[in-house]
């Protein structure tokens, strides 16, 4: 059974506001210091927060499929999440928006009409256009049916304009897109250091 955080003590958001911001849906991958180091991968489907644990990170190269981990919905507000969730707490550890913008969706039923993201969600292949700040360009998320890998995904780099084996973004680009902040500042400001 999931843990419920005790939003008193996190400054997490805890409004379901149901509803995105823009017209266009977004993105968010949060870095998140908490038993280990990963990348929450979020993406907007019917007003929630769909999520991934990512553990190595995005790339931004076509060859390279990593593991995205299916975790809870998180409703639209903590797309702005920024900060440190005490120890104690669910996913209690630091957190950093390393990346934020919108998406397209790009998946098309085999008729080549637009599929809508719920179906292609459900369905277990998800294909979007990222317009972030750090990464663009095309994504898709597949799901495992089979193996003893089952029930999680693979977030695969799309071979397109945007692709470059040669970047390493996780290593190389470690402020955050909202404030600027390395991980250690967010920690220390938050008066956790």
């Amino acid at each position: 059974m999931m843990k419920i955080p005790d939003f008193s003590k996190t400054g997490e958001p805890m409004v379901e506001n149901g509803k995105g911001k823009s017209k266009e849906p977004i993105f968010v991958i949060q870095k998140h210091d908490a038993s280990h180091l990963h990348y929450d991968f979020r993406i907007e489907i019917d007003g929630t927060l769909k999520s991934w644990s990512v553990p190595k990170g995005p790339s931004t190269d076509p060859k390279e499929k990593k593991l995205a981990i299916p975790t809870e919905d998180h409703p639209m507000d903590y797309a702005d999440f920024e900060g440190v969730i005490p120890e104690g707490q669910y996913g209690g550890g630091t957190v950093m928006i390393w990346d934020k913008g919108t998406f397209e969706n790009i998946k098309k039923d085999d008729k080549g009409k637009p599929m809508s993201l719920k179906k292609s969600f459900e369905e277990g292949t998800v294909e979007i256009y990222l317009r972030g700040q750090k990464l663009q360009g095309g994504y898709a998320l597949i799901k495992m049916n089979q193996g003893t890998m089952k029930g999680n995904w693979l977030l695969i780099k799309m071979d397109d304009d945007k692709a470059d084996a040669r970047r390493n973004p996780v290593n190389t680009e470690n402020k955050s897109v909202k404030t600027g902040r390395t991980m250690e500042e967010i920690k220390k400001e938050a008066g956790e250091d």
